[in-house]
């Protein structure tokens, strides 16, 4: 069985791109049995079919970087590595076409030499497009553009049982939140690369704080590019408004939010070291919250009240989407308390709470988000 597997991968991948897992190949603990890496749609989708052929599990992987989230699979069969299926072509117009496995930092560089962009940066470091938007995994730039999802006009994606399929962005049919197998390539919306980016930060110390300095910036009409909030616990934190454009715009749009905010804020041309990336780390127990902005500040008391702390709190104020790390050691039923606890708060606030990651011996035991519960 296992070697006529292994045959057949690598009649599919090719002699070096299919292999017996090694002990590096895991998903939430669990150790793969092989890794198929195919270099084209039409062989991922070979992959799913011999692996529905012979009822085997399968779990794509791109960098890895979001591989741990999500409730822990009771087996896993084959690893399917998305790392040849690699680059961009019909760049010229209003879209790129991009194969699942490029890195999301590596079209940007290249869509950059002709002076665009997607508007997209997801917080995973080494994120690849086939994994950002398989969980719509959103930045920063969602305050002025939307997810990712939503700016995606149509993804290539091998089904389950091995059949190629293609779905018109988030709103078409299957939506990519109901995809069940690999994403192989996706058409995004590209844009025009800002003349001139210019951050503005403030510095907080309480939700209520950050609540008056968001309605605020947002009473403005600036046309913000992001509005985000990080709260590292006890210490001091710091909203920050990213505004984009012309140098002139960017100029007179930063000086009015610093005369709102008075003489404290800080202008930078880069943004601060926390911007765009999680709280949490690997092994954190991490969930999100995504609630109305002006719900955002009882909820963070709630989650500390809950915790007997301050809990670390970053993302986006603007949307109202952030997420919080809970402190270390907890059990499974206190993390579980904890949730329902957020859930009573956001009840009347039209809001919910996930949990995304956790070690995996914890995850085991809790109601992990999957990737639908994330667009």
């Amino acid at each position: 069985m296992t070697d006529s597997l292994l045959d057949a991968l690598v009649d599919i991948c090719g002699p070096d791109f299919a292999r017996q897992a090694r002990s590096v190949d895991q998903v939430g603990g669990q150790r793969a049995g092989f890794v198929a890496v195919p270099a084209t749609g039409p062989a991922a989708a070979a992959t799913l079919r011999l692996a529905a052929q012979r009822g085997l599990s399968v779990r794509a992987r791109g960098s890895g970087s979001k591989i741990n989230w999500g409730t822990p699979p009771a087996g896993l069969d084959i690893v399917v590595d998305t790392g040849r299926l690699n680059g961009m072509w019909h760049h010229r117009g209003a879209t790129a076409t991009v194969a699942a496995g490029t890195p999301v930092a590596a079209v940007q560089a290249a869509l950059a030499l002709q002076g665009r962009r997607l508007a997209v940066d997801p917080p995973s470091p080494g994120a690849t497009v086939g994994g950002m938007l398989a969980v719509n995994e959103a930045g920063p730039l969602a305050h002025r553009f939307g997810s990712p999802a939503g700016q995606t006009d149509s993804v290539t994606f091998a089904e389950a049982s091995g059949a190629e399929r293609e779905t018109d962005g988030e709103n078409g049919r299957p939506g990519i939140a109901e995809i069940d197998g690999v994403i192989t390539s996706a058409t995004l919306r590209v844009h025009p690369l800002p003349p001139a980016r210019r951050w503005v930060g403030r510095s907080v110390r309480t939700p209520a704080a950050v609540a008056e300095l968001v309605e605020q910036a947002v009473a403005q009409s600036l046309e913000p590019s992001a509005i985000e909030v990080d709260l590292p616990g006890a210490a001091e934190g710091t909203v920050a408004v990213l505004l984009e454009g012309d140098a002139s715009s960017v100029d007179g749009r930063a000086a009015k939010l610093a005369q709102v905010w008075n003489v404290e804020t800080v202008q930078v041309e880069q943004g601060p070291p926390w911007w765009g990336r999680y709280p949490f780390r690997s092994g954190d127990v991490a969930v999100r919250i995504s609630v109305r902005p002006d719900g955002l500040q009882a909820v963070t008391y709630a989650l500390r009240d809950l915790c007997g702390a301050p809990v670390p709190l970053r993302g986006s104020a603007g949307l109202g989407t952030v997420h919080a790390v809970l402190p270390a050691g907890l059990p499974a039923r206190r993390v579980r308390d904890i949730v329902d606890g957020v859930e009573q708060v956001l009840l009347a606030r039209g809001g919910r709470v996930v949990v995304v990651a956790a070690p995996p011996a914890l995850a085991a035991e809790l109601e992990m988000a999957e990737p639908r519960d994330l667009f």
